[in-house]
Formats: structure tokens, sequence, C-alpha cells
């Protein structure tokens, strides 16, 4: 049995740094007393999609899977575990896991014998799944399985309230946008194009800037926001169909600063100081304006100034600008889009890096622009014509 009594694992596992280190605190804590624990890993699940998505792991023995994804519904027995709130035990993989799909394949060529699996869920609905490995074959036994429990109801405990906490900041910017009506900037629509273009590349270069699933699985929930400060633009100004103005655009421009300041209020009111997430969300907002050239605004950062984070949303906010229909102009083709942000790459402008892992999946973009429309009126759409 552990010596920590659960509000002690609970606390250990809500403590400061990213999930993925907390994750690793906990392993520690487990390896005292399950000292063949080699590997923990968390996956989440996307229901709109059907998506299962490997999010943070901590892993002792072995090669840690990353950057990967499947549908649910491609998971036979994963998906009989999640519908059934059943676990599952493998004591001996070798013998147990049939090859010829990718995260069988991982499996088999790691070092592990056996396997627990778990499934979380939060508030009725399936979260997603913990896995335990050992290089030990039939390590799971009753007694093992019994003191892991606690382990996953706690971890399943801390990322339903670390995850709830997000979706509260998210449905509040989402309720703003909605009371001050900003239909041409913040569609539904548009902002999920914006996540999945932003997750789409943040997965293309993980591995050139050392981005973990959960960095990336942040970067996907938080691009959304990178407007929210438009909120405080008169209509006026935001509406306006024609050319702006200098001093309108001096105004417009300052939807930077109001997004900066609504998110602090927001990250205050929830008190998401402490978690590294909230970083990369400030800098969505407060940066995905800048350019690496110094030519962008607020604050003329350049180069590695300007966040990862921002830099990928920066490019998905410009190629969904250039390819959607606006009252004001027609929709560029995809090809044509991807040659402009070249373009801007090519003059110091944008993260080229980023640009080629956009213009690297061409069909995964159009499908993006094909399955996420705006709703354009009939009136909007005789305008751009």
């Amino acid at each position: 049995m552990t010596s920590l009594a659960p509000s002690q694992i609970l606390q250990l596992f809500q403590g400061e740094g990213s999930v993925n280190q907390r994750l690793a605190a906990l392993h520690d804590r487990v390896l005292q007393t399950m000292p063949a624990i080699s590997r923990i890993a968390c996956a989440l699940y996307e229901q709109p999609n059907d998506l299962l998505k490997t999010f943070i792991n901590s892993t002792r023995e072995g090669q840690a899977i990353s950057g990967y994804e499947a549908r649910l519904n491609d998971c036979g027995d994963l998906k009989v575990l999640a519908k059934n709130a059943s676990c599952r035990v493998i004591d001996d993989i070798p013998l147990q896991v049939q090859p010829g799909h990718q995260h069988s394949d991982w499996l088999l060529s790691q070092p592990y014998r056996s396997s627990f699996t778990v499934p979380m869920y939060d508030n009725g609905g399936f979260l997603g799944f913990i896995f335990f490995d050992s290089a030990q074959p039939g390590y799971f036994d009753a007694r093992v399985q019994r003191d892991l429990l606690l382990y996953c109801n706690l971890i399943n405990m801390a990322l339903s309230a670390e995850l709830s906490a997000v979706r509260a900041v998210l449905v509040s910017a989402q309720v703003a946008r909605e009371f001050v009506d900003l239909r041409d900037f913040e569609t539904g629509a548009h902002l999920e194009r914006m996540a999945q273009y932003a997750r789409l590349i943040a997965k293309a270069v993980a591995a050139e800037y050392q981005l973990t699933d959960e960095t990336i699985e942040h970067i996907y929930l938080f691009a959304p926001l990178h407007d929210i400060g438009k909120i405080g633009i008169p209509d006026q100004i935001l509406l306006k169909q024609g050319p702006l103005t200098a001093a309108e655009r001096a105004v417009m421009q300052t939807h930077v600063e109001k997004g900066e300041q609504l998110m602090h209020k927001v990250i205050g009111d929830f008190g998401l100081h402490h978690l590294p997430d909230s970083q990369v969300m400030h800098n969505i907002v407060a940066c995905h304006h800048e350019f690496l050239d110094g030519s962008g605004y607020p604050r003329g950062l350049r180069g590695n100034e300007v966040p990862i984070e921002a830099r990928i949303v920066t490019v998905a906010d410009i190629f969904d600008a250039l390819t959607s229909l606006r009252p004001y102009k027609k929709p560029w083709s995809v090809e044509a889009a991807l040659q402009e942000l070249r373009r801007m790459a090519g003059v110091g402008q944008l993260d080229a890096v980023c640009v080629e892992a956009l213009a690297g999946q061409v069909a995964a973009a159009q499908w993006i622009v094909q399955h996420y429309v705006d709703v354009i009126t009939p009136a909007e759409a005789a305008a751009s014509t």
C-alpha cells in the first residue's frame, strides 16, 4: 500500500510545474512501492472528432510515444473499455498484442511485458485513459491494481479539475464574443479552423521546437482566444467593411492590449496564475501580431522574442484570413495562400519552419477549409463579388 494519504497524493499532483512534470513526480512516488512500473501515460479524448490523443507521460524505461492520435471508434478494445467503464490487464504483451497497427507496433517494440489500462471520466463523460506499463510479465496482479486505482482516481480528479478550469476560460470568452456579436471576425467556424490549423502546425514542428503533447494540446485549446480583445473595439471600427484610416487602425491594434488585460483578469478569477498553460494562453493573445523582423505590434518583438506558440497562431491566423470569404474579398486558394505565407517568411516576417509545416500538409489544410465553412448571407456573398 501507499504510505501517503489520498489528500497528500492529490496535493503532489496539483503542485507547480507542467502536468507532465507533476506526473513524473507522482511516478517517483509510485516507484517507491511499485518499482517495476516503467511508464505512466495519459491520453485525452476529443469527442467532436472522436480522437484519442497522447497527452502526458512519465517514461523510465523504453521510448515514449508522442504526437499520436487515433479515432476511438477504430480502437476496438479501448472503445469497449470506455463504454463499459472497465479496466484491462495484459499479462504478456508479446503474446497477446497483435502487430499491424501503429500503436501496437510501437508497444511491441518497447521492453514492456505487461500493462494496465484505466479509463477516466469527467461529469459522466469519457475523458481518456491512464496507461501503466511494466517490463515484468504478469506484474499487474490484484494487489497492484488495487493500489494503482487510488492513484488513478486522483489523477482523474486533478486532470478533470484542470481541464474544467480551462473550459471555463474558453466558455467565458465565447460568451463575451456572443454578447458583443463579433460576426465578421469570430464566427464559430473561424475559431474551429484556427484551432485545427494551429494543431496541424504544432504537431509538425514539435521535434524542431521540442513541443510536448501537453503544449500542443494547449496551443490547440487557446488558439481561438487570439483576438478576444476585439470585444473592446467599437463596432464602427470593428465592423467597417472599407479600409481603416490611420487613426482607426491604431484603435484596432489596441485589441491586443485589451485582450491581455482580459486574460489577466480571467486567469486571476480562475486561479490559473501558477499553471504553465496560462503563459501559453497569454503569449498567444499578446504576441499573435508580432513579426520576426520586428515590424509587428504592439511591442515590435524580434526573432526568438516571439514565443513559438504565437508564431504558430500567427501563421494559422493569416492562412485562415486569406482562405476565408469576407464581405470585402473572395477567398484565396490554398496554394495562393501558402505562396503568400512563403513570401512573408522569405522577407523575415513569419517563421519559415511553421509555414513549411503547413505547406507540407496541403490535403489536411484543404479538408479544414472545406469542412469548417462560415455561414455567409446572400448580401455578404454579393458584396465580395
